[in-house]
């Protein structure tokens, strides 16, 4: 029983954890600032709730995921 068991490891490489942090960091505040502009340009009438609720989904994702890299690379296993 103790042979079939394989250790836990990640599917990403150690190495890509800084590099996806920044990029994924940099795209969830790209899509957070289109996000604020859209907000502070778009009258009341003409704003779409669908399109607010998937910029802020999408935001957040990128965000949540970037952070998790983030952390994992500075050496805190989330």
């Amino acid at each position: 029983m103790a042979q079939s068991v394989k250790p836990i490891s990640s599917p990403v490489p150690d190495a890509w954890y800084p590099t996806l942090a920044v990029l994924m960091l940099a795209i969830g505040l790209v899509i957070t600032a289109s996000f604020f502009i859209y907000e502070a340009t778009s009258s009341r009438k003409s704003r779409s709730l669908a399109k607010e609720l998937t910029t802020g989904a999408v935001a957040s994702v990128f965000l949540g995921f970037g952070s998790l890299f983030l952390l994992l690379s500075s050496g805190v296993y989330v």
